[in-house]
């Protein structure tokens, strides 16, 4: 592989490179401080390579994203998001039996320690749902330590975290409701496990509808892993310093809370509503979005990778109709989003700006007929993401090359001053 050259106080100086599978170069900056006494500045480290990772692979330049090498259309509708789950952790779709073993394993541990429940009756009512979340599963290590390098206690509390992350999503709307809890069934699936202890009660029968339930899947699955975005490197950069499983993906959880991250798609559904009761005049907005001097911003479109339409995006604009149309739901805000996607794929202003739909333009539309409450949308993110997070943590922990994270800074405040005394 070729070197990279860099010229500084007119000294030369050479680092290697080297490429990925899918050939994108990388120089090895590794030695840089030491070789020039220089640091990068990469605000946000939008280039800045922080590890090597097998997990997921994107080229947002053609709108690419695959899960171990597999495109994530060939995913979506023929797999279950639980197979998804034990691809992205062990690296492999599982066989028969395996599958078997990984679904019956999930199940039996999708039970909370029942001395978690009294957690939830001192949360005051106005908690959201993250912060639940993220103080439920980091409280999971008290109740499930992990002692060392121990393996097998590792890969159970693997599975407890896969299993429990959407009981205590669930547990946490039913005590925000004031309803009593629905604890899972081994006879239902991963998702329709999840809806029924969300919206059954323990009076009367559940049934889960198999649209929603395939909704459903398809949500957790595109939302499963999405390389090192702000709550992965979180969780990364937590368990860098060797803190546990459970205390490394909380944090990923507080991380993915932010608006600019997980809560996007909640923003883009508040957004397509303020335009329907403004009429529906969806151009006026678009026009406010073009005009440099509005405030006023199009949310879902645009990302920080692809530089092309998302392919998430694509997938959900399909099953957003599906969905739709087999609820007989007609949702107005779907036509808002539709004519937005037209013009954004048609308008200068954004193809020049490569402006696209991106995954959050079309999952909020998802949740919204699936019933799902608005301040559940990212607590429907972290249920998806749960096994991309342990993926990377378990890798992170694994890599030769792995060192506590430790970023440097370029220090612009007051130089050396002294006390007049």
């Amino acid at each position: 592989m070729s070197t990279a050259h860099l010229s500084l106080n007119d000294k030369n100086f050479e680092f290697p490179t080297f490429a990925g599978t899918e050939h994108e170069l990388a120089i090895d900056c590794g030695k840089l401080r030491g070789s020039t006494g220089a640091v990068t500045y990469d605000p946000g480290y939008g280039n800045t390579g922080s590890c090597k990772s097998a997990i997921t692979f994107i080229d947002g330049e053609k709108g690419i994203l695959r899960y171990r090498g597999y495109p994530i259309e060939d995913l979506v509708g023929n797999v279950k998001f639980t197979q998804v789950a034990y691809l992205l952790i062990h690296g492999e779709l599982p066989t028969t039996t395996e599958f078997d073993v990984w679904r019956n394993e999930l199940t039996q541990h999708s039970l909370v320690h029942e001395s978690m429940l009294n957690f939830f009756d001192h949360f005051p009512v106005t908690a959201h749902p993250m912060n639940i979340l993220a103080s439920m599963i980091s409280s999971m290590s008290s109740f499930y330590p992990q002692d060392g390098e121990d393996e097998d206690k590792l890969n159970l509390n693997i599975m407890r975290l896969v299993g429990q992350v959407k009981t205590l999503a669930a547990f946490s709307y039913k005590k925000s409701v004031g309803q009593p809890v629905v604890y899972p069934r081994t006879d239902l699936s991963y998702s329709a496990n999840f809806l029924r202890m969300m919206f059954g009660l323990p009076t009367e029968e559940y049934e889960v509808s198999p649209v929603i339930e395939k909704a459903l899947d398809a949500l957790l699955i595109l939302h499963a892993d999405h390389e090192q975005n702000c709550s992965t490197s979180t969780v990364r950069m937590v368990g860098s310093s060797r803190a546990n499983l459970y205390a490394s993906i909380s944090a990923g959880v507080n991380a993915l809370w932010g608006p600019l991250h997980g809560g996007a798609n909640q923003a883009v559904l508040e957004m397509l509503e303020m335009i329907q009761a403004d009429g529906g005049n969806y151009k006026k907005y678009v026009e406010k979005a073009k005009d440099k001097d509005d405030d006023f911003r199009l949310m879902g479109f645009g990302h920080r990778v692809y530089k092309n339409f998302d392919p998430r995006a694509k997938i959900l604009c399909t099953a957003a109709e599906e969905v739709l149309n087999e609820l007989g739901v007609s949702d107005p805000l779907l036509d808002i989003a539709k004519n937005l996607e037209e013009i954004a794929l048609s308008d200068p202003f954004f193809v020049e700006r490569k402006l696209y739909p991106n995954v959050d333009f079309y999952s909020g539309i998802i949740y919204r007929a699936l019933g799902i409450p608005t301040e559940m949308f990212t607590v429907l993110f972290s249920i998806g993401r749960m096994p991309g997070w342990i993926a990377h943590w378990l890798e992170m922990r694994s890599d030769p090359d792995g060192r506590i994270h430790r970023p440097r800074q370029i220090y612009i405040g007051e130089t050396e001053r002294r006390l007049n005394v």
